[in-house]
């Protein structure tokens, strides 16, 4: 009954106060507030690194949709993809421990096995 009300009160004040933006992305709990550079999961705060919240940013942009590897990398660090780089992979596992994901069950980041990473659409 509480984390209603206060998801009410969140909703309330997100579409009806000071976050009259479109910078806040919500997510099965996850809220990601993009001004503040802001991630809460739960209501808790949760550190990312720059390239973390970027990545996470990124893939809840594009919710639903398969993003690449490749294309991750290029958008996030501005740089070329090399090929055999683990850079996304690692900063991907990364993110889901801090987001205390099931590695066989994730909750938020899925892998699409060959192709890249998605977060599915709620």
């Amino acid at each position: 009954m509480v984390a209603r009300v206060k998801s009410a009160l969140r909703r309330y004040t997100l579409y009806n106060g000071e976050n009259t933006s479109n910078n806040i992305i919500e997510i099965n709990g996850l809220v990601i507030d993009k001004d503040k550079h802001k991630c809460l999961l739960y209501e808790k705060e949760i550190d990312f690194t720059p390239m973390e919240f970027e990545i996470l940013l990124y893939l809840a942009e594009n919710r639903g949709k398969v993003i690449p590897s490749e294309e991750l990398f290029e958008k996030v660090w501005k740089e070329k993809y090399l090929d055999s780089n683990n850079t996304v992979m690692v900063h991907i596992r990364r993110i889901r421990e801090k987001l205390n994901e099931d590695t066989k069950h994730p909750k938020f980041i899925k892998t699409v096995w060959g192709v890249g990473y998605k977060i599915e659409n709620e």
